[in-house]
């Protein structure tokens, strides 16, 4: 019984180590269009993350729409939450480091990843956006969820044109 029980237990492990390398964050197959960094986990090209479009276009992809600075009318975000891109690099962190495309740079704090429902949108009005029109990826808020996203906080929080995510 004690051979057996260590067999099963052998067995065990070994299938959960043959798993393991599953769990791991795919390379990209294509362009690379973000790069997370920092207090990430699951890294595919050295000590960072990298992301192509069709591994952001894999992540549960999520929806709204809302009135922006921007735009002259409420228009619909899609994409997957940031919440999902930093669990698929497994980040632990407090703050994240956003940069743009033109090296804008701001903090969103985990807090409001948490809380609210931030979409990396790759998706305006149901369309790809080019970097012409703030693409390819825009981190938005649901500014019509509540009056306190209304706001320049938030508003420069919502960062067109990303390229890099970096955890700390």
């Amino acid at each position: 019984m004690t051979t057996r029980r260590t067999l099963n237990t052998a067995l065990l492990l070994a299938g959960l180590g043959l798993s393991a390398p599953a769990l791991a964050l795919d390379a990209p197959t294509t362009r690379p269009i973000l790069t997370v960094s920092g207090k990430v986990a699951a890294k595919n090209a050295g000590d960072t993350a990298r992301f192509d479009m069709k591994m952001i276009e894999a992540l549960p992809q999520h929806s709204f729409t809302t009135s922006t600075p921007w735009f002259d009318k409420p228009v619909k975000f899609t994409g997957p939450l940031l919440s999902d891109v930093l669990a698929a690099v497994k980040a632990s962190g407090t703050t994240i480091g956003a940069v743009a495309i033109n090296d804008y740079k701001i903090n969103i704090p985990m807090t409001d990843v948490n809380k609210y429902k931030v979409i990396v949108a790759r998706l305006l009005d149901d369309k790809p956006m080019p970097v012409r029109e703030k693409g390819p990826l825009f981190v938005v808020f649901p500014f019509d969820s509540a009056a306190e996203l209304r706001t320049s906080t938030y508003y420069e929080r919502s960062i067109w044109q990303l390229k890099a995510l970096d955890v700390q």
